[in-house]
């Protein structure tokens, strides 16, 4: 069976799966905790570390000096970093919604954006779709453009943002019967898709890139509605002594990074596993330069 055929196998629907994913079985202790605890913030899982980014900002640093007119930063290779993650540990792009486990047929990671870097500013909404042919590059170029839009204009003007818009007019008495009836459809996968497209509470990872505010990361909550069951904060990169493995103290450059995780769809082992992924990417930053389809083969 061919590669494509492959994945028109996988992608086919079948009876009882959504149209944002695809209906996977669950073990009995994953079916279980679904409905003692149905709630994804009952389920929460919270973890933060410190990871060395040291060669990843002197392969920043060279990357840009020799393209100056174009900026690739820390967030961007995050991203990029997040998304091949996910790629290779795929349990992360499933969730739990209507007591069921489903996985998704592609990556989406979103993140919002403020229009300008001041109090009262609006904020939009954004969700990018790495591909297996995307690499730092083209992701970088991706978040760059969009962003560059969005911040051209001071209000929202289409997509979620407009929808978004459009609810909050609506009287209170309009408001409450009209949300009671989104999230039963939310329950059983029948949000129609202008609902659902561009809301990173449908994403398979949400970020907060606190760096740019110069801001350390933080735990934030998961949401019920929707089928998000990742969100990753990224704090500001600093200077820190650490102890080496030889026994040695060096100053480096360390990111906090903080995960809030839905533990019904992997364990703890898989969890930390996705981490160690992550912190080798960044240990070795041209990894960043192969195409997301291109298995890296890392030995856990």
């Amino acid at each position: 069976m061919s590669k494509s055929e492959k994945k028109d196998k996988r992608t086919r629907r079948r009876w009882g799966d959504r149209r944002d994913g695809r209906r996977v079985r669950a073990t009995g202790l994953q079916t279980v905790m679904g409905y003692i605890l149905p709630k994804r913030t009952e389920c929460e899982v919270y973890l933060n570390d410190r990871i060395d980014v040291t060669e990843l900002m002197a392969y920043l640093e060279k990357r840009n000096s020799e393209h100056p007119e174009y900026k690739t930063t820390v967030f961007h290779a995050a991203v990029t970093g997040i998304a091949r993650m996910i790629k290779e540990r795929p349990l992360l792009n499933r969730f739990v919604q209507g007591y069921r486990m489903y996985e998704r047929d592609e990556i989406t990671i979103s993140f919002v954006v403020k229009r300008r870097l001041a109090d009262g500013t609006e904020e939009s909404l954004m969700t990018i779709r790495p591909t297996d042919d995307d690499t730092l590059d083209s992701i970088s170029k991706t978040i760059v453009g969009e962003v560059t839009e969005t911040r051209k204009s001071e209000h929202s003007i289409d997509g979620i943002d407009k929808t978004v818009d459009r609810f909050a007019a609506l009287p209170r008495f309009i408001q409450i019967p009209v949300f009671r009836i989104i999230r039963w459809l939310d329950f059983w996968g029948k949000n129609p898709r202008f609902l659902t497209e561009g809301d990173p509470n449908y994403s398979t990872v949400l970020t907060s890139n606190l760096g740019s505010i110069k801001c350390p990361s933080v735990y934030h909550h998961l949401n019920n509605y929707g089928t998000n069951s990742v969100m990753i904060t990224i704090g500001t990169v600093h200077k820190e002594e650490i102890l080496t493995d030889d026994g040695t103290r060096e100053i480096r450059d360390i990111v906090d990074v903080g995960a809030t995780l839905d533990e019904r769809i992997a364990d703890g082992f898989y969890f930390s596993r996705s981490l160690k992924l992550i912190k080798h990417i960044f240990a070795n930053p041209t990894l960043l330069d192969k195409p997301l389809g291109e298995e890296i083969r890392f030995d856990y």
